[in-house]
């Protein structure tokens, strides 16, 4: 996910994938300024530049309708996923995707989602292998027995969260994989609940990102 958004960040990313998805263009900025009656088109700019700085878009200033949005598909009823790389789980720092996968939002339990690949086997034995994209929502809220994206020591793990007494417990399906024990001064954080799991067969590499024109064709 990349850097979450804001709640006026994320009406208005809406705001431009529905409204490409209705006109084939997107919005000029003074339209945007109208729909949330923003009384600055600087306030709007300055909007867009967050998202672009997160990862959600890319601009052209030099147009008016410059705005392209990564992963979109050309359907009001899809949204780009962000795929963040294993690396960039794992620094602590803001995280930013290398790609997008654009999915049905009715398979989406939040706008939040992303997608992180898995770098072993160490939960086969529910269904997730080594380079699979599992879908992480960094909104839901884990509880035990939840299966979740962590980041320990540095690296990045999905596993089974459990907890013994104040102890943090995280749990594999192979025998192989031992239990990972966390203490509260522990280098750990939940990057989100794990709630779906994407296995590609044949993949292309990612296209470079293109600026759509002023009509809204790439």
């Amino acid at each position: 996910m990349t850097e979450p958004l804001t709640q006026l960040e994320r009406r208005v990313y809406q705001f431009l994938i529905d409204f490409l998805a209705e006109n084939t263009y997107q919005p000029s900025i003074r339209e945007i300024a109208k729909k949330f009656r923003i009384k600055s088109t600087k306030t709007v700019s300055d909007l867009l530049h967050s998202l672009e700085s997160k990862g959600y878009i890319q601009r052209d200033e030099s147009r008016s309708r410059g705005v392209h949005i990564f992963g979109f598909a050309a359907a009001g009823s899809t949204q780009p996923v962000p795929c963040v790389p294993v690396a960039a789980a794992t620094d602590g720092a803001p995280l930013k995707a290398e790609r997008y996968i654009t999915m049905d939002r009715r398979f989406l339990p939040s706008d939040d989602v992303m997608f992180l690949r898995t770098t072993d086997d160490a939960m086969s034995g529910r269904g997730i292998l080594a380079n699979d994209y599992v879908m992480v929502s960094p909104s839901a809220r884990a509880k035990d027995g939840d299966l979740v994206a962590a980041r320990v020591a540095g690296q990045a793990k999905v596993r089974t969260l459990t907890h013994r007494g104040a102890t943090i417990v995280l749990e594999a399906t192979t025998a192989a994989e031992r239990p990972i024990e966390v203490g509260p001064s522990d280098d750990f954080a939940i990057l989100g609940v794990v709630c779906g799991v994407f296995r590609p067969y044949v993949e292309k590499e990612p296209e470079p990102p293109v600026l759509e024109s002023e009509n809204g064709a790439a």
